[in-house]
C-alpha cells in the first residue's frame, strides 16, 4: 500500500480525531481518511454517471 503525506489545517484534523480510536468509527487516521475517498469517489462517480460522463465497465 503507497504512503502518501497530507497537509490539513488543525481544526479538520481536530475533528478528524473526534471520530478515531477507542470509541470513534475508525481505528486510526488512514483508516478514516481512506473511507472519506472512497466515499467521496463514490460521489463523484455518481455525479459523472447522471451526466453521462461515466463509461460502463
Amino acid at each position: 500500500m503507497a504512503k502518501i503525506s497530507v497537509e490539513m489545517p488543525d481544526e479538520l484534523l481536530a475533528d478528524l480525531d473526534e471520530h478515531v480510536g477507542d470509541g470513534g468509527k475508525f481505528v486510526n487516521r488512514s483508516d478514516a481518511i481512506r473511507a472519506s475517498v472512497r466515499k467521496t469517489l463514490d460521489v463523484l462517480d455518481e455525479i459523472d454517471q447522471r451526466h453521462g460522463r461515466l463509461e460502463d465497465e
